[in-house]
């Protein structure tokens, strides 16, 4: 998981950026695992390009990333482009974390 600390700190969810938690459990405890109860959600202060997002669950965390609301170019913000590169280069550098999957839906 990715480390929170003072250089990566999470803050409380972004207004306009809030995501359907219980939504976002679900496909967590269907595509990962190993986690229960329903998990804090707060937002990675930096970036401002894809949203990060980081679930605690008791057990773990896990990142949640997604492209902004709202229009963006087509190519743009590309999650699948994103998944693909690193599940190519997570074999070779071991300080890229698992991409675990990728969900083709608009529900969060």
């Amino acid at each position: 998981m990715t480390e929170v600390n003072e250089m990566n700190p999470t803050i409380a969810v972004r207004d306009g950026q809030q995501l359907d938690v219980d939504i976002v459990d679900r496909l967590v405890k269907e595509h990962v695992g190993g986690v229960t109860g329903r998990p804090e959600l707060t937002q990675f202060k930096g970036g401002n390009s894809n949203l990060t997002y980081l679930l605690k669950y008791p057990e773990r965390g896990v990142v949640l990333r997604r492209p902004p609301f709202g229009t963006k170019a087509k190519s743009a913000h590309s999650m699948s482009r994103e998944y693909t590169i690193m599940n190519k280069i997570k074999p070779a550098f071991s300080a890229c974390q698992k991409p675990f999957f990728i969900p083709m839906m608009k529900q969060f």
